[in-house]
């Protein structure tokens, strides 16, 4: 499976900005702020205000798969490299 990392504009506290994310990722992102039931740009401004990365594709990443990992009936493990 093959998935496409593509930019999306997305607008934070009135500035418009370009994040790079694959679709899988964007299409989580779309269905938790549907279940909160707030616009998207809000959710990337919440977590673009709330981040500790730097970089806001890696954040929306990581929120994304925080929210299914902690949201699953599977127990997460976490691992030692």
């Amino acid at each position: 499976m093959r998935s496409g990392i593509r930019k999306r504009n997305v607008v934070i506290s009135g500035r418009k900005t370009s994040v790079s994310v694959e679709d899988e990722f964007w299409h989580g992102l779309k269905e938790i702020a549907f279940a909160r039931n707030i616009k998207l740009g809000i959710l990337v401004s919440e977590i673009d205000s709330t981040r500790q990365h730097a970089n806001l594709s890696s954040a929306i990443r990581l929120f994304v798969l925080d929210f299914y990992q902690t949201s699953s009936s599977v127990p997460s493990r976490k691992f030692v490299a």
